[in-house]
């Protein structure tokens, strides 16, 4: 195992530094190494010191493992395992495991055209790319989730374990329930350094960091040294007493009519050298065990042919001869010693979830409609709806679908889920929570304060195979920007590749909304995440608001039978207008965005005006506005259109869902006046039409920065989305109601001032604004 392990140093190093010679057949020259190196060699070796040791165990017991390296720029040391191992080839056959399929491995590390750095989805095995520091634990645990048979070991840097997501995730030991979950076991791997600094649970003394385990819940187990021999016999040891405590663990938990508790799950903290076994000393400078190890440990090797001969010697220092045969190829004593087929962690499908991905058993969404005899009459909480369709959801697959939501699960209206399951909880209980609380270990709804955390346990999931659905604020969904991004770019990257097989989409609904912030305020409003989201790749990110419930659950059917895809649906919890029957509302997100000709009287003629509008309370707004045009001047023609799908307003040349110019101008006219009330931030509508012929006559409303504890009117007032300056810009902008529009306009302005007056005097919206309805 000590000379296997030398073998994965020796391809780790080789892969930052040659471009050629790659087992050193002949004395090292300046041309065989690159010109730039790149990548992180610091973590490398303790890396490849547990990847051999779980292959021992894996062997030994026919254990389910997949490893996640949340130090994820210690990439050289997963490519190195999978690649001895065979699953690399087996991907990728122009790597072969020779001589020359190794001067390939070599050579496209880190080096255009070839791949990158990190555990990226290029890396079999791989559903961790590391590229952000904190998500490992998270979706270890994620993928741990329903898992009963699975082991998830998850390598911790210590640098990784500062962050604040990091911080939260180890809390995930109070969801796992050793009776129907599989296991995560992580390594916290103390090495010392981030790239230039020492890193803080290295320096804290060996009482207080495994007291801080404990507090945690876990049974620590500390490998600690620096001498080979002795580090293999104590973490094989380790390492074999750690995975019977969790068979262990399991096999009580999993006997009949036992009682299911929170176990002390065992973790093992590993402390060796950074950059272990690499140079001692260059120039003078300490560089093993210290953070100049971390990336590249010594540089300039076509400037300096001294640091050339400690590169060599560093090299040799791993007997590649004696690792490899002739031809290039590991040999077969040492080969013998990796698992075979796809208890290889490298070609475990957990690993490349969509090999055991199952589509949901989804019941007609449309047995869940809600009655609209007449449009604009009846007030329903789209939400609530919502959550009858997913407990139905949940009750039909009780091993694969999972609801995640930042203890908001019932602020946000999805309450039916608990007609179903529970909340999943595995800490201590008390007598009151029998009352309301609705825990229990086998809880199917995942709730902790941690969007972080939650969207973490939801990767994980959908990477290894199952289908999930997230909920949160809409101010505050903006704490998992950066997750959004990584795992956006996750799906970009897979996409290109045609072994990864398809995962079920990530589907995000964003709730409690800007515009119904009667009392938490300016602090809670916030609908920028779509500009987030709408920087993405158009190839994996969709945006969706369905102006009602209908709309909302024919969204919903569309987004959980999606794979690949970030779906990003935007409806408020509170009680809101209905407009279409199903049937209409199945016609009408099918499209994407249409005309609504209940609402408009441009028939048979051209509008004068088109008024659009996407969003809940930006289509309300909108409607009441054309009303009130309609009632000052009953001959104008006002187009009214609606958009479901956001992106449907991009050029098809730019996004795969997105109108042609025909399209677009048959809904919005080439040269007409648009009035759009958006839900979010304007200017994401101007961004998105730009190229659109019409751009120029596209007039955008939507939030604005003002407001602060407003009534739903006033707060519409201020960021100018209400009906009345609507139907004044529309007076503003047609050329035939500029100068005769102008009482109309008077009266307009009034009816605002009023509705102002009365918020500030009564504390609520007028009840003529409260109970509006659609007028047809």
């Amino acid at each position: 195992m000590l000379a296997y392990c030398h073998a994965t140093l020796y391809l780790s190093a080789g892969m930052i530094y040659l471009r050629d010679n790659p087992l050193l057949r002949e004395p090292l020259k300046p041309e065989h190494v690159k010109r730039r190196l790149l990548g992180h060699w610091g973590s490398d070796p303790g890396m490849s010191l547990t990847y051999i040791h779980l292959n021992r165990l894996i062997k030994k017991y026919d254990l389910n493992v997949i490893f996640l390296a949340g130090p994820g720029h210690g990439a050289p040391a997963l490519i190195s395992n999978v690649y001895l191992e065979g699953s690399y080839s087996e991907i990728y056959s122009g790597i072969s495991e020779d001589t020359d399929g190794l001067h390939q491995l070599f050579k496209q590390f880190s080096f255009p055209g070839g791949i990158g750095s990190h555990c990226t989805p290029e890396t079999p095995g791989s559903i961790h790319e590391g590229g952000e520091l904190g998500y490992s634990v998270s979706h270890a645990y994620g993928a741990a989730f329903d898992n009963p048979d699975l082991i998830v070991t998850v390598m911790v840097g210590d640098g990784e374990s500062e962050t604040g997501p990091l911080a939260t995730a180890w809390h995930s030991n109070k969801f796992l329930n050793p009776a129907r979950d599989g296991a995560v076991l992580p390594v916290l791997h103390l090495n010392g350094y981030k790239i230039a600094n020492p890193t803080i649970l290295a320096r804290i003394p060996h009482d207080e960091l495994e007291s801080l385990f404990h507090g945690y819940g876990y049974e620590p187990y500390f490998v600690e040294g620096s001498d080979p021999p002795s580090m293999h016999q104590a973490m094989a040891a380790t390492l074999e007493h750690c995975i019977r405590e969790i068979r262990r663990i399991q096999q009580e938990a999993r006997k009949s009519g036992s009682e299911v508790k929170r176990p002390r799950w065992p973790m093992v903290i590993l402390r060796s050298p950074k950059g272990w076994t690499g140079p001692k000393e260059v120039d003078g400078h300490k560089v093993e065990g210290f953070w100049r190890a971390h990336q590249v440990p010594m540089a300039e090797m076509h400037e300096n042919p001294s640091h050339l001969v400690l590169l060599e010697e560093w090299l040799r220092s791993y007997r590649p001869e004696s690792l490899f045969d002739e031809n290039g190829r590991l040999l077969p004593e040492l080969r013998e010693l990796a698992p075979k087929g796809v208890r290889r962690m490298g070609a475990n499908p957990h690993a490349n979830g969509g090999l055991v991905r199952k589509a949901l058993k989804l019941r007609d969404f449309r047995d869940y409609a809600v009655s609209v005899e007449k449009p604009g009459t009846t007030e329903v909480g789209p939400t609530q709806i919502l959550g009858q369709f997913l407990r139905d959801v949940m009750r039909d697959n009780p091993d694969n679908f999972r609801v995640f939501s930042p203890d908001e699960n019932a602020s946000n209206r999805l309450t039916a889920l608990y007609e179903a399951t529970k909340k999943t909880w595995l800490a201590e209980y008390f007598p009151e929570d029998s009352d309301g609380g609705e825990l229990a270990p086998d809880g199917r709804v995942m709730e902790m304060l941690s969007e972080h955390t939650l969207e973490g346990w939801l990767e994980g999931y959908l990477l290894t195979g199952r289908h999930g659905f997230l909920s949160s604020y809409e101010a505050f969904v903006h704490v998992i920007d950066s997750m959004f991004n990584q795992h956006a770019k996750w799906l970009e990257k897979s996409s290109e590749l045609s072994w990864r097989a398809d995962v079920a989409s990530l589907n995000l609904l964003i709730t409690s909304t800007v515009w119904r912030q009667d009392h938490n305020g300016f602090t809670h409003q916030d609908p920028g995440f779509l500009d987030v989201v709408a920087n993405k790749s158009p190839s994996v990110t969709r945006i969706y608001l369905p102006p009602d419930a209908n709309c909302l659950l024919s969204v919903a059917d569309h987004c959980l039978r999606s794979t690949n895809y970030v779906n990003v649906i935007v409806a408020d919890k509170q009680p809101h207008l209905q407009y279409l029957d199903m049937d209409n509302a199945v016609k009408h997100c099918t499209k994407g965005a249409g005309i609504w000709r209940q609402a408009s009287s441009d028939q048979d003629s051209e509008p004068d005006l088109v008024m659009a509008s996407c969003g809940d309370i930006a289509t309300m707004e909108a409607l009441a506005a054309t009303a009130l045009l309609r009632q000052h001047f009953p001959e104008l023609k006002v187009r009214f259109v609606n958009v479901v799908d956001l992106f449907r307003l991009v050029p098809d040349t730019e996004h795969p869902h997105g109108f042609s110019d025909r399209e677009f101008d048959a809904l919005f006219t080439p040269d007409k006046p648009v009035i759009f009330n958006f839900h979010a931030y304007p200017w994401l509508i101007h961004r998105l039409t730009y190229r659109r012929t019409n751009h120029h006559n596209i007039h955008v409303r939507g939030y604005k920065e003002k407001g602060n504890i407003n009534t739903p009117m006033e707060l519409a007032i201020q960021n100018q989305v209400d009906r009345f300056t609507l139907a004044i810009d529309a007076i503003d902008r047609v050329p035939s109601l500029k100068v005769r529009g102008s009482h109309a306009r008077e009266a307009l302005m009034n009816q605002q001032l009023d509705c102002r007056h009365y918020a500030y005097s009564e504390g609520i919206d007028p009840p003529e604004i409260v109970n509006w309805r659609w007028p047809l």
